[in-house]
């Protein structure tokens, strides 16, 4: 079997609101989805982290740098083509947008081999340590509205409603406002839904610090991207500091930027994007670093119904950690504002929000060959902008 053709899809639609987090706004809503064809018909999709612009920019890198690079190649030797595709780009990006764009062509390939086998991928990682996943509800993005407090409350009060167990907000609007958010959030919810928080590295630590002991007072499970990706002695501080969780890692790339976030014990929890990161290739060898080094992983989530279905193989097929009788099980992150390329791109859709509803929080593995799902093709042509 070779691989016969790479092709790729952006999808984009106008948004009724606004939607933002600590760096902008957008009014956009953007998916990349990458498709590898076999000359034996069989074809495989993943997904290229990015949206806005940057889909554009990995879409060129995909069809033009990436997919010669592969033509004729077996699409079941992920790890020979993950290391030409990377060995070739190496002194171009080693980090960014060329790993991205692998990461959807690698998520492709590990699809076919399912499909190729008959067997869904999590069997082809391992097996499936549980049969359901935990779900939290991801709401409360930034709005410009006159009572961003009021909004917050109804939202994240509708997230608790709907049976989620777990829900994270967005903060990064200055320490004071923040808190008052959380604060927000924390009374429409009440206490024993766990509560994470989302700065996309927003802070400093000096300034992250003092608002974390703050949010620790509001029973904040998480502190998510407190500070920049690139600055490990601030994560350091932050957890060094805080007695609650300080979560990242889905702004980093490869093995090698793992290994250092790692050992540098600059997280408390890790957050790999597997669309991002370089792939399900490159995942496995991340997931080996934290288990080594005992750092629990929730996998970041953010994309289309592709990247959803996919994390759910990842997550059925994530080892307890540290192990036990009761491990504290993985969770799955679930943007749950709107977004029609996670709730109509798929033939058969996921349905996870009426499904958390139904099935107490939670939701079963998939059961097809490969991702197990089929794309609406109708759809992708709705949609499609390049």
């Amino acid at each position: 079997m070779k691989i016969k053709e790479v092709n790729s899809y952006v999808l984009q639609y106008d948004l009724d609101e606004e939607l933002g987090y600590s760096q902008q706004y957008y009014a956009k809503r953007t998916a990349h989805i990458v498709e590898v064809i076999t000359d034996e018909g069989i074809k495989g999709y993943g997904e290229a982290f990015g949206g806005g612009g940057v889909a554009f920019g990995n879409k060129a890198i995909v069809e033009k740098t990436i997919g010669p690079m592969i033509l004729g190649m077996d699409p079941l030797d992920c790890e020979v083509i993950w290391h030409k595709v990377y060995n070739l780009l190496r002194d171009h990006g080693q980090k960014g947008m060329p790993l991205q764009a692998l990461s959807g062509i690698d998520m492709a390939l590990w699809d076919i081999a399912g499909k190729f086998y008959g067997q869904p991928v999590y069997k082809l990682l391992g097996g499936a340590f549980r049969e359901r996943i935990e779900v939290y509800g991801y709401g409360m993005m930034l709005q410009r509205v006159p009572d961003l407090k009021e909004r917050f409350a109804r939202e994240s009060a509708a997230i608790a409603a709907k049976g989620f167990t777990a829900t994270k907000m967005k903060i990064g609007l200055g320490p004071k406002e923040d808190l008052a958010l959380v604060e927000t959030v924390r009374r429409a919810i009440g206490d024993d839904i766990k509560l994470m928080v989302d700065a996309n590295h927003a802070y400093t630590a000096r300034e992250a610090i003092p608002l974390g002991r703050e949010l620790e007072k509001l029973g904040v499970y998480w502190f998510e991207e407190p500070v920049a990706p690139e600055d490990r002695q601030g994560y350091r501080d932050v957890c060094l500091a805080l007695d609650m969780n300080v979560a990242g890692g889905e702004a980093e790339f490869t093995r090698w930027g793992f290994r250092d976030l790692i050992e540098g014990r600059c997280v408390d929890v890790l957050q790999p994007e597997v669309c991002g990161l370089g792939g399900i290739t490159e995942y496995r060898k991340v997931l080996a670093l934290a288990h080594t080094h005992f750092v629990p992983v929730v996998n970041h989530v953010w994309g289309s119904a592709v990247a959803v279905a996919a994390n759910l193989h990842l997550l059925a097929a994530l080892p307890d950690l540290p192990g036990g009788a009761h491990p504290v099980q993985p969770l799955l992150e679930y943007d749950t504002t709107p977004n029609r390329f996670r709730e109509e791109l798929l033939a058969e859709p996921l349905d996870v929000l009426g499904r958390v509803e139904r099935e107490g929080g939670t939701i079963g593995l998939p059961k097809g060959p490969g991702f197990g799902f089929e794309i609406d093709w109708d759809f992708v042509r709705r949609f499609r902008v390049a």
